[in-house]
């Protein structure tokens, strides 16, 4: 009988994803009913979601370290059979649970302390993995708390000798009632009965990348016969993982530039050396340029370079604008509307809420003042260029005139909400779209905006669509921005402006820290600055032990901040409410504002110098890099004071690296650490379609690899049709959502 690695370099079919995913578990004929149910609560209900529950880790019993051989103070792994259990509860009524291990060498006892659980976990029979340090307790060698891992219970009925291999060790549920042991015997079973698996990575490419076959691979990482056998396997199970989603994005960036044809905007990179404000030849963007009241950086230059090059080419732009907080991306996006603008077309900005629509709109139309662009219809032939707001707040009348405005083309530039894509409002000719933390918006709501600038084109039976700036204010890693967009070209602006004075962060972990940042509100509202106070509640909750920002409006302005102008903002304040709010701030009718999160973005108060953030261990690094970003604005020093005790592990390193650093890339990195990818890249990329296996952190070289073999098959094959498997696998993970974002990002 041929090998499986003798099978699939012969081209065999075998089987495919989506087949072993119409195949039940409770075919299998080692899964009772009863497992059957608790698998499927467990999230496990075809076998290909069993074969897809890899093991978290090996134990090597080819090379096991004996009970006997270990000495006090070692640290180590040791399997076992469980003895004997007892629990006991001292006069206080504590509990304590000791349970007697051995295997054939010797004998040791694990303590625990208030986890009476235990004592049903660790049944006597019961094969189990611990790790901890060996002490000595009245000459009795024991293990204190150790991490233990159930691999079999007695009840189970297991008897198949693993002593003299490598077992691996599932991710079991104690409260389904599964074991490592009892999942690696329906594993072994399916993995018999599934045969030779289909493999989608052309052989060429696997030579290359030196990969395993698929059903090579799916053997050595669920029954590998040495320690060393289940890496390789994982390389090529992570490759498959990452090269189905980046099919994904490359089939859908080539599927826009075939059903795209582009406005070829008449910009150039040479407008960005334009110094000619006063000179009436100028362009509008060289007119921009040379009349903004600083230099731009070389960050924000390349940024316009990029952006006019995709802009005066032959496809709609698709670009990704990635930039740290205060990084200017605002002057950027304005660069790029009024390039359309130039060419006679129009510019819109949708943002996720209306405050920060407001704010947009404010610094955009404070950077197109005094601009002007032709106007056939108007005395002198000029008129000012035309920009305005447009939400749901908006008075009626107003709203008619800007909707007028719009289709006449009178209007050049809007900034807007979701009251953007309503059916009455019509742009005569939108040329460039920007879409602000994009990450908020569905794709039917991006997709809807763009194609309201889809336009006949003159002399021609086409249409042509407008070009599409995505920004976000999140610094994520590469390596996710690679999962996440890789559909898109990515711009970075990783550098300050200059003038811009440095945060100084503190966490003050006590009283006299919390006390000393009180001390800075009051002395840099005396020099005439404001101050922020965030918190992470509207109301006090009772499921929630956290400070409210009602509450603390009213204990700070009785308090330590008493005889400061104190006010309050909130989301669920009415629109009007907060635009006052935020005018007085900004006039300095306000001093100090205490606010919820509605802050953290897009919030532009140069005078503002220091941020308190109460409770800050609640929040994550994004959010907390994202709310320092509300001061340091100026040249003026800034100050942001992080409140909270780190009371748990993730909680203190959060706040350490905020601490320590202001580079919002580099904090983007310690948060793809702590947190790993499913808060990142969201539950769709991460999910049973997703990301089982893969880790951006230690993955990185495997996602440049899948980006780099998915470009190649998709420019040679541009429907696949010449790679099945892969068409089929794509197809496979594919939902509703992902088709439409495939075929209308």
């Amino acid at each position: 009988m041929a090998s499986p690695r003798e099978v699939e370099e012969a081209g065999s079919p075998g089987r495919r994803l989506a087949q072993l995913a119409d195949i039940s578990v409770s075919t299998l004929a080692t899964v009772k009913p009863r497992k059957a149910e608790a698998l499927a609560e467990w999230g496990v209900a075809s076998v290909l979601d069993l074969l897809t529950t890899y093991p978290r880790r090996y134990i090597d019993r080819t090379r096991a370290a004996d009970v006997a051989d270990l000495a006090v103070g070692d640290e180590a792994v040791v399997f076992a059979e469980v003895k004997r259990t007892r629990a006991i509860r001292n006069p206080r009524g504590r509990a304590r649970v000791e349970a007697l291990v051995a295997d054939s060498t010797g004998d040791l006892t694990l303590v625990f302390f208030n986890q009476p659980w235990r004592a049903e976990q660790l049944s006597v029979g019961s094969q189990v993995l611990v790790w901890g340090k060996l002490t000595e307790y009245r000459g009795k060698r024991q293990m204190a708390h150790p991490i233990v891992d159930l691999v079999a219970r007695v009840e189970s009925g297991a008897t198949e000798s693993r002593m003299l291999q490598v077992i691996p060790v599932y991710p079991a549920s104690t409260k389904a009632g599964l074991t490592s042991w009892e999942i690696g015997t329906y594993v072994k079973e399916a993995l018999e009965r599934a045969g030779p698996l289909a493999d989608p990575v052309p052989p060429g490419w696997r030579r290359r990348l030196k990969l395993r076959g698929r059903t090579e691979a799916m053997r050595s990482i669920h029954r590998p016969e040495t320690a060393a056998e289940p890496w390789p396997a994982r390389d090529r199970l992570v490759f498959d993982e990452l090269l189905r989603l980046q099919l994904i994005l490359v089939l859908r960036r080539r599927a826009l530039e075939r059903a795209a044809r582009a406005i070829r905007h008449h910009v150039s990179v040479d407008e960005l050396e334009g110094r000619g404000a006063l000179d009436g030849g100028a362009t509008l963007v060289e007119r921009f340029v040379g009349a903004l009241p600083f230099d731009l950086t070389a960050a924000q230059r390349n940024a316009l370079a990029q952006i006019f090059g995709d802009m005066a080419g032959p496809l709609p732009m698709h670009r990704l604008l990635q930039g740290d907080v205060g990084s200017g991306k605002t002057v950027v996006a304005v660069g790029a509307m009024l390039a359309a603008v130039q060419g006679g077309h129009q510019g819109a900005l949708m943002a996720p809420t209306e405050v920060l629509a407001d704010q947009h709109f404010l610094g955009v139309r404070a950077l197109a003042e005094g601009l002007e662009v032709v106007d056939p219809g108007r005395l002198g032939g000029r008129r000012p260029v035309a920009v305005a707001l447009l939400t749901n707040k908006v008075p009626a009348k107003e709203r008619a005139r800007i909707v007028a405005d719009l289709a006449t083309g009178a209007m050049d530039i809007v900034i807007g909400t979701h009251a953007l894509l309503t059916e009455d409002v019509q742009f005569r000719s939108l040329g460039a779209v920007v879409v602000d933390e994009q990450h908020r918006f569905g794709v039917e709501q991006r997709a809807g905006l763009r194609a309201k600038g889809r336009i006949e084109e003159s002399g021609s039976d086409g249409t042509v669509d407008p070009d599409l700036l995505v920004m976000t204010a999140t610094p994520i890693p590469r390596t996710a921005a690679m999962v996440v967009f890789g559909d898109l070209d990515m711009t970075v602006v990783d550098e300050q402006p200059p003038g811009r004075a440095p945060i100084t962060t503190v966490w003050a972990r006590g009283g006299l820290e919390e006390a000393a940042a009180w001390e800075r509100v009051r002395t840099e509202v005396a020099a005439g600055h404001r101050a922020y106070v965030v918190c992470p509640l509207v109301e006090e909750s009772d499921r929630v032990v956290a400070r409210s920002a009602v509450d603390e409006h009213k204990r700070l302005s009785d308090g330590v901040l008493r005889g400061l102008s104190v006010g309050l903002l909130h989301g669920q304040m009415p629109t009007a409410q907060k635009k006052e709010v935020m005018d007085r701030f900004r006039d300095g009718d306000i001093q100090v504002l205490v606010a919820t999160t509605v802050i953290e973005v897009g919030i532009d108060v140069p005078e503002a110098t220091v941020m308190v953030v109460e409770d800050a261990d609640r929040f994550g690094i994004a959010q907390l890099h994202q709310l320092r970003g509300r001061v340091g604005r100026s040249s003026l020093p800034s100050w942001c004071y992080l409140f909270g005790q780190g009371a748990t592990e993730d909680a203190a390193a959060r706040l350490s690296a905020v601490e320590r650093t202001t580079d919002g890339f580099e904090l983007a990195e310690v948060d793809l650490e702590l947190r790993g990818e499913g808060t990142i890249l969201g539950e769709r990329q991460t999910g049973s379609s997703g990301l089982r296996l893969a880790k951006l952190r230690r993955d990185r070289d495997w996602v440049e690899h899948a980006r780099r073999v998915a470009e190649d098959i998709v420019d040679a094959d541009p429907d696949l049709s010449d790679h099945p498997t892969l068409l089929d696998e794509v197809r496979f993970i594919l939902d509703d959502e992902d088709a439409t974002f495939l075929f209308k990002s």
